[in-house]
């Protein structure tokens, strides 16, 4: 008897916006402040409704980008849900 067994492949980490930043108050109106800067200055030239949302799209990922920047990294410290005092002392005996 044969089993095939496949080996876990590990997910790429992709960086992402820090969009939690935006609870902040300051950090808020920032973003609030430059995205109405961009899409005052963005051309709105007639098209469909697509495009239009791409733009408005761009923009807004753009702002919080600069704003609140990206993650760096996955997280390396994972917390297990068992783990807590009394695990340690019995690991200890």
């Amino acid at each position: 008897m044969r089993f095939n067994t496949t080996k876990k492949r590990h997910k790429k980490f992709e960086p992402r916006v820090c969009v939690w930043k935006l609870k902040e108050e300051q950090t808020c109106e920032e973003y609030k402040s430059m995205l109405r800067d961009k899409v005052e200055q963005e051309e709105w030239k007639p098209l469909d409704a697509n495009k239009h949302w791409h733009n408005m799209k761009k923009i807004m990922i753009e702002t919080a980008q600069h704003i609140c920047g990206m993650s760096k990294g996955p997280c390396r410290h994972k917390e297990t849900w068992w783990w807590n005092e009394e695990v340690p002392e019995a690991v200890r005996e």
